[in-house]
């Protein structure tokens, strides 16, 4: 491993991830930009969480950035279980009912299964969440989020994935092949542990990183690290996060993200209880109750019908459009760019937008440059910019960054 440029800064050589594992991750997270649902844009930067109360800081060992990034990525922990707290405070607008129809929008795009965990794990884009989790190996796992007298689950268990929703009794099967040697577990399209935010956050670690140790903490009654990652470029929204690694076994056991406005965090997830031990195999074991409502996704494809519906607002071809997905900008500064090819959103200057066109600007600011009109749709990381034209801009940067990326290109 090539050495850092001192022993506080991380580079973008030695890491766990190469540059194709980072663009890849970007164009992940980017196919959640659609004009309908920024909430689903802050669900995927959920990849990427109010603080546990943690106990004195332990007397550890000293060791430099390099070597705790070389701990977690030869972590290999196959064994665990606990709850993690996990909460979110994107200072996403109240939509009300509004909010309430686009996740029911998206649950029954899905198949009409309030189980499917592609719309069910949007839920925890807010508020604040406790997670029971459990693994044994690459084959066995279950998340479960607790909810008033409710419960949803994700089991997988070898070639089989499970999804039940108690409220509603409804179950969710799909079947998957038997994970190789290394592979991550399923399903991973939302991040719901701290090593899985970690891992998301550590693909992003370039030269435009500064990666430090900050001192321990103990965390779930374990001595940690505590490792800082703070962006160098200014435009970012990322203010720092910081992951506290376990000092015996490198499983990131906290992750937490500030924004550079200050205040609450925007994600903290950890542990409040954690144990390296082999899970009860009843743990990864299910059937469904009787009398509850099975959707079978036969082909393990996402469906048509899971798509954004083409009526909304925007929408147009936006598959076609992320075809020609490109990228500005490098580092925390990146901004995702695509053409939705449909005819952008209805802004305040737009004679046809009507009540539509009000209704958005409450939710935005329209602003105008060489692009023309649009409107910049905001959380407290990720803004996306829609231009009247159908273009979008977006990226965990601030809005004046957007305007200027939207003039330069055109």
């Amino acid at each position: 491993m090539a050495p850092y440029e001192s022993d506080r800064t991380a580079g973008a050589e030695g890491l766990p991830d190469e540059a194709d594992d980072v663009r890849a991750g970007r164009r992940k997270a980017a196919r959640y930009v659609v004009p309908v649902a920024v909430v689903g844009v802050a669900a995927a930067t959920i990849g990427l969480v109010p603080a546990l109360a943690d106990s004195g800081d332990p007397s550890l060992p000293k060791i430099t950035a390099e070597q705790l990034i070389e701990k977690i990525a030869k972590s290999d922990v196959q064994q665990l279980s606990g709850t993690v707290k996990v909460s979110t405070d994107l200072g996403l607008p109240s939509l009300g009912g509004l909010e309430s129809g686009l996740l029911s929008g998206a649950t029954e795009g899905s198949g009409g299964s309030s189980a499917d965990p592609q719309s069910k794990l949007m839920e925890l884009a807010s508020g604040t969440h406790t997670v029971r989790v459990a693994a044994d190996g690459p084959d066995k796992a279950k998340v479960s989020v607790l909810e008033n007298a409710a419960e949803y689950s994700i089991i997988h268990n070898g070639n089989n994935v499970w999804a039940y929703d108690s409220k509603s009794n409804e179950v969710y099967h799909s079947t998957a092949p038997a994970a190789e040697k290394g592979e991550e577990k399923a399903p991973k399209d939302v991040p719901t542990t701290p090593k899985e935010l970690a891992d998301e956050a550590l693909k992003s670690v370039d030269d435009t990183t500064s990666v430090t140790v900050d001192g321990t903490a103990q965390v779930a009654g374990r001595d940690a690290y505590k490792l800082l990652i703070k962006p160098k470029q200014s435009g970012s929204t990322v203010g720092a996060i910081t992951v506290a690694v376990d000092a015996k076994t490198g499983v990131p056991l906290k992750f937490t993200l500030v924004p550079t406005s200050g205040g609450a965090a925007v994600v903290d997830a950890g542990f409040t209880q954690v144990a390296f031990a082999k899970p009860a195999a009843s743990t990864f074991d299910f059937t469904p109750p009787k009398g509850a409502k099975v959707t079978e996704d036969k082909d393990g494809k996402e469906s048509k019908e899971s798509q954004a519906p083409e009526s909304a607002p925007g929408h147009g071809d936006l598959g076609k459009g992320l075809d020609g997905l490109k990228t500005i900008g490098k580092g925390w500064s990146t901004i995702a760019e695509f053409d939705t090819g449909g005819q952008g959103m209805p802004s305040g200057s737009s004679s046809e937008g009507g009540d539509v066109s009000g209704f958005l600007n409450s939710l935005g600011d329209h602003v105008k440059g060489k692009f023309g009109s649009g409107t910049v749709f905001s959380t407290r990381l990720v803004n996306a910019l829609i231009t009247d034209d159908g273009k979008v801009y977006a990226g965990a940067v601030t809005k004046d960054a957007l305007v200027k990326a939207a003039n330069a290109a055109h």
